[in-house]
């Protein structure tokens, strides 16, 4: 059985899968194409908030110009500690525009429920 071996093209969207050649000396290529990549878009979760801002700051040294910051729920507190954490500490330069908003999500148990959203845009 030949085993995979992933070759990542520069642009992400592409992904290649080359494999070692099997017991009659073929070799074969896969290729699997994968849909835009959002890689601009942290979502705010339960890690660490320093988690976050280096998440912040890898994107950031790879010179993307505009990084969404996006939380729900209990997470929104965490998604602006991130962001002035990244502001106040690192990056005093960086602008930034926040939208809030209420999202319906429908449980078989409670029914519908309003959670809250933000989505904090950073910009250089």
């Amino acid at each position: 059985m030949a085993q995979a071996i992933p070759d990542v093209s520069e642009d992400m969207k592409t992904v290649r899968q080359k494999t070692r050649p099997d017991k009659q000396g073929t070799s074969h290529v896969q290729q699997v194409s994968r849909g835009k990549r959002d890689d601009n878009i942290i979502y705010i979760g339960k890690k660490p908030t320093m988690s976050y801002v280096l998440a912040v700051m890898t994107q950031m040294q790879n010179n993307v110009t505009e990084i969404h910051v996006k939380a729900r729920g209990r997470s929104i507190s965490r998604a602006v500690d991130v962001v002035e954490v990244v502001r106040n500490r690192f990056l005093q330069d960086i602008k930034r525009d926040i939208t809030i908003g209420t999202e319906t999500i429908n449980s078989k148990d409670r029914g519908s429920l309003n959670v809250s959203t933000i989505d904090i845009r950073m910009m250089r």
